[in-house]
């Protein structure tokens, strides 16, 4: 007798998974597209808040995007994340070499 309630699923989608490089390159296309607050790039990035916070820290020691802290009310601060000038030049040049190279 065949066992329904565990049924292999029909199509079963496999991401490949993102390299480091990929995903710095990800984070820096959505604040520079204008996201500015860490959970939304997190959301948009698809990415765990500790890997985003890693991701964040490494791109900020670089000098690729800057942290602001702005008040938002009683005893709070929010943090807001811009893309450099730096940021930028690695975002054109990664295109390059992206549209250069052979699919």
């Amino acid at each position: 007798m065949e066992n329904l309630m565990f049924a292999p699923p029909k199509c079963v989608l496999i991401m490949p998974r993102r390299g480091k490089v990929e995903i710095y390159i990800e984070v820096l296309e959505i604040i520079m597209k204008g996201e500015a607050k860490p959970t939304r790039i997190m959301y948009s990035a698809n990415l765990s808040w500790k890997v985003f916070q890693n991701v964040l820290n490494n791109l900020i020691t670089q000098g690729l995007i800057t942290e602001n802290e702005e008040p938002a009310g009683k005893d709070r601060d929010v943090k807001r994340y811009e893309i450099t000038e730096s940021g930028m030049n690695v975002l054109k040049y990664f295109k390059k070499a992206t549209t250069a190279l052979p699919k």
